[in-house]
């Protein structure tokens, strides 16, 4: 087991990291926020983003951004994430959503690229001048989208319950795709709301919510509320009032407020700000 500290020194300034979860959907924002303590540079992140980019790129943390879209679900843009791309502090490659999902699966895969129609005749190709297409070899000679494979440093995900080896399972209603994060990725952490024995793991829901194996994840942490304030359903829906929070305080303000502190510390801010209420 490590703690959110440990696993971002674990980050090197300028690799790739792949973020799971989805929108303001159970993001492994403890881990995010040890991301900023640490105070990591020149990152090209890979996600279906949320908060997670707003944050990170308001931090000076990332180079550059690879996702399908970046939306706190509830509030369709994301302020932060916004500011940085206005001011061009950040670098962007956009990809239909479907598009992100299959890059991930030829990294996945251990393919250079996996072929698909989305995309094709958009302007996904337009503002992607480096995607190629190609024709598939058979009597159709269909012109296809080469969608590359990708490769990820690290994945970063947050999952219901875990066991101390890494076996993970979700408990709300979608997988997203932490799996393939994890299996695109050199380097896989999963936080988790809470470890339990791996029996008690097996036997708490169908076996096909059992999302992660051991041989997915090199290390565990378990970090309570650890998703806040997105959601991590059924343990807790998202924050909305902390959301509303977040996207109209500017960043100097949300920082000082919450991230400036430890884990333990944010947390308790937290606590502090739903007791008055």
């Amino acid at each position: 087991m490590m703690n959110p500290d440990e696993i971002a020194a674990e980050i090197r300034d300028g690799m790739t990291v792949g973020i799971g979860g989805w929108g303001s959907r159970r993001k492994p924002m403890a881990l995010v926020r040890a991301m900023v303590r640490a105070g990591l540079r020149d990152l090209t992140i890979v996600t279906y983003g949320g908060p997670d980019v707003g944050i990170l790129t308001a931090a000076g943390c990332v180079r550059r951004v690879v996702t399908g879209f970046v939306s706190l679900d509830s509030i369709p843009l994301e302020p932060h994430f916004g500011n940085s791309r206005q001011f061009g502090n950040v670098g962007l490659a956009e990809y239909d959503e479907g598009m992100l999902y299959w890059g991930l699966l030829a990294a996945a895969n251990r393919l250079p690229f996996l072929p698909l129609r989305a995309g094709l005749r958009s302007d996904v190709m337009r503002v992607n001048p480096a995607l190629r297409t190609v024709r598939s070899p058979y009597d159709d000679g269909e012109e296809l989208v080469a969608m590359p494979a990708l490769k990820l440093d690290v994945a970063l995900i947050h999952l219901n319950r875990a066991d101390r080896d890494g076996n993970g399972r979700y408990l709300g209603p979608d997988p997203y795709f932490d799996d393939l994060f994890c299996l695109a990725a050199s380097r896989r952490f999963l936080s988790c709301e809470r470890i339990v024995p791996t029996a008690e793991l097996i036997e708490s829901g169908p076996p096909q919510t059992l999302l992660t194996n051991r041989s997915m994840i090199d290390a565990v942490v378990e970090t309570p509320h650890g998703a806040h304030f997105t959601s991590c359903v059924p343990d807790y829906g998202r924050d909305e009032e902390f959301q509303r929070e977040y996207a109209t305080t500017d960043w100097a303000t949300f920082r000082s407020r919450y991230l400036d502190g430890d884990e333990a510390g944010y947390q308790n801010a937290v606590r502090q700000k739903a007791g008055r209420r």
